[in-house]
């Protein structure tokens, strides 16, 4: 089977690695060359909404997927009338706009930050004043690894952010004093089974995902549950195939969705060894129609991002404990250029052994 896969940077990658052992041939549409997944699979040059392009990928492909979640929309729709495409595109069009994801997660009952839709500067101040401070002001569209937004906790913060990101459609979400942030992966195939990962506990430096921790310690039956029931709502209600991730705030009992990611997800890439099947797998699996694999944890494990440059690879394996990714990247500041995963046995090895890894990847 041929896997047409709509962007070439490390997700594309690794979603092509996991479909080689499955007998899947995977091509990218990438504008650039030598993009990360170019570097191991077939690789078509073009913008993502050149139809030339886009003709040529469906002709390379019997299913088309995609990487990321700013694909076009109308992209994404012109490929589904002409070669079987998933995740739907409805997905993204819920996935890349903010207000419209909040209100739809609001129509599945699924609780979230308090927001209001900014549409000019008297929307702005009236939603601060409603609202109150500390808050987040985000676009709507296009942010990613807490670009697009700025946090407000003074009013001359507000007066800063409104003039940095003020004269588009934005949100101003209030800001939630979580316990911790969470995230669940979750798999859904072409037959409607749905596969979930253990929730994830994650830390983010300057908006950017800088350590995961799976299975998430001290965890109660009821929290796991609701997480897995809110995603299958999701799932559910967009006729959803392939990965999809719902990042959450852990506020006490309660769960607070802050947003969906309609792919494979950096909180995820643990499970490449630390799961029975890992993401990329299992996103390959569904959306070519395969039956899904297990998705139960193997030993406890944490991931490290590097961000902006990586450590020697010799420091890295010196540490029994670690499985290296490099994505084939350059260095540049505040770009995601590898990881590491650390296995555990039990939970209290893992414990033990978190200060230890916390010094050495501190800078990744």
């Amino acid at each position: 089977m041929r896997l047409g896969i709509i962007g070439g940077g490390q997700l594309g990658r690794m979603l092509a690695l996991a479909g080689y052992p499955l007998g899947i041939r995977p091509t990218v549409l990438e504008p650039g060359t030598g993009s990360s997944a170019a570097q191991v699979c077939d690789h078509i040059a073009g913008e993502f909404d050149d139809l030339q392009a886009l003709y040529k990928l469906a002709q390379a492909s019997d299913v088309v997927t995609f990487e990321f979640e700013n694909v076009p929309v109308e992209s994404a729709r012109w490929l589904a009338e002409r070669v079987p495409m998933f995740p739907p595109a409805r997905a993204l069009e819920v996935s890349q706009e903010r207000l419209a994801e909040k209100q739809f997660f609001q129509s599945l009952g699924i609780p979230t930050p308090p927001f209001a839709p900014i549409e000019s500067e008297a929307d702005f101040h009236r939603a601060v004043a409603e609202i109150g401070l500390p808050a987040v002001l985000k676009t709507r569209r296009f942010g990613y690894d807490g670009k697009g937004q700025a946090v407000i906790r003074t009013p001359d913060e507000a007066n800063a952010a409104w003039q940095k990101l003020g004269g588009r459609p934005l949100i101003l979400e209030g800001f939630v004093k979580f316990d911790r942030e969470l995230s669940l992966v979750a798999v859904r195939g072409r037959d409607g089974q749905i596969v979930t990962y253990p929730l994830i506990e994650n830390v983010h430096i300057d908006g950017i995902l800088h350590r995961s921790i799976a299975p998430a310690p001290d965890l109660g039956e009821e929290l796991t549950e609701r997480a897995t029931e809110f995603a299958a709502r999701v799932l559910t209600e967009l006729n959803y195939v392939g990965v999809l991730t719902i990042e959450w705030f852990q506020d006490g009992p309660r769960l607070l969705a802050n947003e969906m990611a309609p792919r494979v997800h950096n909180s995820g890439h643990w499970t490449i060894e630390g799961a029975l099947t890992s993401q990329f797998e299992n996103h390959v699996r569904a959306v070519c129609g395969l039956p899904l694999g297990r998705a139960d944890a193997v030993g406890f494990s944490a991931m490290y991002n590097f961000i902006g440059e990586a450590l020697p690879t010799p420091a890295v394996l010196a540490n029994p404990d670690a499985h290296l990714h490099l994505y084939g990247k350059s260095a540049r500041p505040g770009r995601k250029i590898g990881h590491v995963t650390l296995r555990a046995s039990s939970a209290a090895e893992l414990r033990e052994k978190l200060p230890e890894w916390d010094a050495q990847f501190a800078r990744g």
